[in-house]
């Protein structure tokens, strides 16, 4: 586990432990984001560290806690405890797949008081899988993806997974959608509205929960990777 790393401008980043999915290992990373107000937005907390912990307390306050995904709760409670009064912001289906969480609010397409204004978002339905959240920071021009877009180092998989992979999408040349997404994508209609609102943020970077970012170009990035879409 690494300490914050400054992405941009108010923006760090921090990876995380790797975590088990569909007996899958997934290396894990985290955004730490601070509002004009000085609290901060945490986007998809990864396991909290004494180090971590440290490094987020010198930024500022956590005020917001959010999980873009349902899939995305491995650490959600440890966060809750260590920084009760912030809130904690569920994506769709997370009530029901992590009845032993307690959130405290829900995301919908339109941003809360709280960051509007500085972080755009809009919820990717459509998804037989999971409904994402995306969301997009102005200051930055960062835009965040947790399971949509993913790449794996080259030698993560072995064996019989690493062909599983590939023939996944999970890993290749750059990010991109894992085939078992784009299956799961039953109502693509709904997903493109989602999809023409991300082309229209003015994107030079992309950060991805399970893939290096990507620094430049992120609009163009961002339409050659759903082209499939």
């Amino acid at each position: 586990m690494s300490a914050l790393e400054q992405f941009g401008e108010d923006i760090w980043i921090a990876a995380g432990p790797t975590v088990q999915s569909f007996g899958f290992r997934y290396p894990t990373r985290m955004a730490a984001i601070r509002l004009a107000d000085g609290g901060l937005f945490i986007w998809s907390p990864v396991g909290l560290s004494a180090e971590l912990h440290a490094a987020i307390d010198a930024l500022g306050e956590v005020r917001s806690i959010v999980t873009p995904t349902a899939l995305h709760s491995a650490f959600l409670d440890e966060w809750k405890r260590a920084y009760p009064t912030a809130t904690l912001f569920a994506a769709p289906a997370s009530h029901q797949r992590s009845k032993d969480i307690a959130f405290d609010a829900d995301l919908s397409d339109t941003p809360p008081e709280t960051w509007a204004g500085q972080i755009d978002q809009v919820l990717m339905r459509g998804n037989a899988i999971a409904t994402e959240a995306v969301f997009f920071h102005r200051k930055s021009a960062t835009v965040l993806f947790a399971d949509l877009l993913q790449n794996f180092p080259p030698g993560w998989f072995k064996g019989l997974q690493s062909l599983i992979a590939q023939l996944d999408g999970m890993v290749g040349s750059e990010p991109r959608t894992p085939q078992k997404f784009k299956v799961a994508f039953t109502d693509r209609k709904t997903a493109r509205e989602a999809l023409h609102r991300i082309l229209d943020w003015p994107a030079e970077s992309v950060l991805m929960a399970h893939g290096d970012p990507v620094r430049q170009d992120g609009r163009t990035f961002i339409a050659r990777a759903f082209n499939w879409l």
